[in-house]
């Protein structure tokens, strides 16, 4: 859906969702991997690493939602008519 006078540009939304999924996959496996080291060199028991997780997964979340907003004002997703 569109708001009055934009269109979408379909090769735009195409190139940065591609790497919006090649960076998250990226960006959140690292998280994953990074959680469950830190908690295996620590000692932690599940608790910890699942603590863990959850603050690594949100540092994820905003990388990735700085990398749209980055990404969105170099090749904008929409234009005006």
């Amino acid at each position: 859906m569109t708001a009055k006078g934009r269109r979408i540009l379909w090769p735009n939304v195409l190139t940065v969702g591609s790497a919006a999924i090649l960076i998250g996959a990226e960006v959140f496996g690292a998280a994953f991997a990074s959680s469950w080291a830190i908690a295996t060199l620590f000692g932690l028991e599940a608790i910890g690493a699942h603590i863990l997780e959850v603050i690594f997964s949100a540092c994820g979340v905003a990388v990735m939602v700085g990398f749209i907003r980055g990404a969105n004002r170099i090749e904008p997703l929409t234009a005006a008519d």
